[in-house]
């Protein structure tokens, strides 16, 4: 499952920290496996957790602990709407069922052409620019009303060629 090219970057990420200390590339081999194979599988996990010598629940516990990790594919737009207190107060949740009910997914699936996933996140440090979410785990994307949850929806079927 992982190749050597891949390795060969494993291997550039440990090389920045001390030989007793090669767990701490965790981070950034979930992400290179995330970036050449679009999620994280467990496979992957065990066979990251043998290369930095430590357990797989360990690898296991950082790739659920974040949000930018997918456990399985993902649609080509990630959408993640904080739903943290201070957004649910600024109306996170609503912007969470708007989305759905655009979308025709629940929270946690993708669109049957593959184009959106929808997720919640815990929190994304934007309390002031409620509601947020982040589109593939990159964007920030601030005050989402209907209408700008409308115009994003739409900017990203069109960069597509699907709109």
């Amino acid at each position: 499952m992982i190749t050597d090219a891949t390795r060969a970057r494993f291997d550039r990420e440990v090389a920045k920290y001390p030989p007793e200390q090669a767990q701490s590339a965790v981070m950034a081999c979930l992400s290179i496996v995330q970036q050449e194979q679009g999620f994280v599988s467990t496979d992957a996990e065990r066979e990251i957790a043998e290369y930095l010598g430590m357990p797989a629940m360990a690898v296991h516990e950082v790739t659920t602990f974040y949000n930018m990790y997918n456990q399985r594919p993902v649609g080509k737009f990630k959408l993640n709407v904080c739903t943290n207190l201070p957004c649910q107060l600024r109306d996170g949740q609503k912007a969470l069922h708007y989305l759905e009910g655009k979308l025709g997914v629940h929270m946690g699936e993708t669109t049957a052409d593959g184009l959106f996933t929808l997720q919640q996140s815990e929190c994304l440090g934007a309390c002031a620019d409620a509601p947020v979410m982040l589109v593939n785990d990159r964007h920030m994307c601030s005050f989402m009303s209907n209408e700008k949850l409308d115009q994003l929806v739409a900017g990203l079927k069109a960069s597509e060629g699907r709109a």
